[in-house]
């Protein structure tokens, strides 16, 4: 990257001297032409002032004495730095003395007219300027005296100092060009030596942090850098946390279960109190399983919904009425709050498997009651689940929907905290058009509350 923007900016800076060059040229030019052809038209005038004195003044005014006395004008030109001077003269047949112009002049490029009427006729033709002013005699002979001079540009003399500016600004260009791209690059080498270490796995690496006050393109990478590290590293903390809790809901039903089996085999157990313990921690298993089928199926977006009209005030009446075995067991009391009907368009099995794990979630944390409640807040149904336990930690608010995430509070009794119930949760409700959020019960604990749109009439 570095000869890259090396190139890049000495081409810039070689390509602004050549442009700045030839515009200099092409300035120095037509300002060197406009002085000339200016100084041209005064001296011109000052000369033709000259022969008017000089021709009032003569006594004789023969043609043959006219042109030994306009011949004396040359000594104006090495006075006045011309490259020459012409006199051409007219007597009603056209001006005369062509063979007096340069090469690059023309006779008929001074009209006659004009120069009668007393008005100047100047030009250049390339570099040669001239200016030609009139004078009448008083026989009516038009003199017409002609100076020109070649445009001398004052560049010649200034190259070898634009020459040496112009290296020594290459130079700096140059100089500039390295030290600016080395500072560019540096933060990407070190954010590409960074990316490079947290896929060798060293997730702890970070990029120096940029101040609050940067926010260029770099500072946005470091910043990327970093944040994808930190969630790179979180989802590797919450990998273990999920494989130890997986392989710990595993072992425990598969530990009673075999147990309970040996005891059955030894006929040291009642069968039909151990057959009891073997179902249950059975459908621990087949829960665990059907979450992680749900995950995988919400992950792959390979879930169906069957939308139909439910009443989500009788759907919370029944999923709390399938929990009280459990809540009695735990010595839990879970109340309903709400009446009426609240119908919205929904998958029943999908909420009532939200319902479920709602609940299910409350039970682990609640240390006495369970309160189920359906209102209404404008164009939404909301179900609520609270909770009298220890309620969330403020660090573990903004994560408890995340997929594999387990709370800091963890419940007395380890059972199913995988963290897959809640992130089921959060992707089928969303998925029906709602929201779920999580809050600070008003009893301490716990709040969840599941939005979703009424259904219309």
């Amino acid at each position: 990257m570095t000869r890259r923007l090396a190139l890049v900016i000495t081409g810039v800076v070689v390509f602004t001297l050549v442009l700045s060059g030839l515009g200099t040229i092409a300035v120095g030019s037509l300002r060197a032409r406009h002085t000339t052809l200016v100084e041209v038209r005064r001296q011109t005038i000052d000369v033709s002032a000259s022969v008017d004195e000089i021709l009032a003044a003569a006594s004789d005014q023969s043609p043959a004495a006219l042109r030994r006395t306009l011949r004396q004008l040359n000594v104006f030109r090495k006075v006045l730095n011309l490259d020459g001077i012409a006199v051409l003269t007219a007597n009603g047949d056209g001006l005369k003395g062509a063979e007096q112009l340069p090469a690059q002049l023309d006779i008929s490029m001074f009209s006659e007219v004009r120069l009668r009427s007393g008005n100047m006729v100047s030009g250049s033709k390339g570099k040669l300027v001239f200016a030609a002013a009139p004078s009448v005699l008083p026989t009516g002979r038009l003199i017409v005296v002609v100076l020109y001079r070649q445009v001398s540009s004052p560049l010649p003399a200034a190259w070898r100092t634009f020459f040496l500016a112009a290296l020594a600004t290459l130079a700096l260009g140059v100089g500039a060009a390295i030290i600016l791209g080395r500072r560019l690059s540096r933060p990407i080498r070190q954010a590409s030596a960074a990316t490079m270490s947290i896929a060798r796995g060293e997730l702890s690496t970070r990029l120096p942090q940029p101040g609050a006050d940067e926010h260029d393109e770099l500072a946005d990478l470091a910043r990327s850098v970093n944040v994808m590290a930190t969630e790179l590293e979180r989802a590797r903390v919450l990998e273990q946390q999920f494989l130890l809790s997986v392989s710990h809901d595993l072992r425990t039903p598969l530990t009673s279960i075999r147990g309970y089996a040996e005891a059955i085999s030894d006929g040291a157990a009642d069968p039909q109190h151990s057959a009891a313990i073997i179902r249950s921690e059975a459908r621990r298993l087949e829960r665990l399983v059907a979450d992680l089928l749900d995950l995988a199926k919400l992950r792959a977006k390979g879930f169906s919904l069957h939308a139909e009209r439910v009443d989500l005030v009788g759907l919370g009446i029944v999923a709390g009425q399938g929990f009280e075995p459990d809540a009695a067991e735990r010595r839990l009391t879970i109340r309903h709050v709400g009446a009426g009907q609240l119908p919205v368009m929904a998958d029943h099995d999908r909420l009532a498997q939200v319902a479920a794990n709602l609940l299910e979630n409350a039970l682990k944390y609640a240390r006495s009651e369970v309160t189920i409640t359906t209102t209404q807040d404008g164009p939404w149904a909301v179900l609520a689940v609270d909770d009298d336990g220890p309620g969330i930690d403020e660090a573990d608010l903004a994560h408890v929907f995340d997929r594999l995430y387990v709370a800091r509070s963890q419940p007395v009794r380890h059972e199913s905290s995988s963290g897959l119930g809640l992130a089921i949760v959060k992707e089928l409700v969303e998925a029906m058009g709602g929201s779920v959020m999580a809050a600070r019960s008003p009893t301490g604990g716990a709040r969840f509350a599941v939005r979703l749109p009424l259904a219309q009439p």
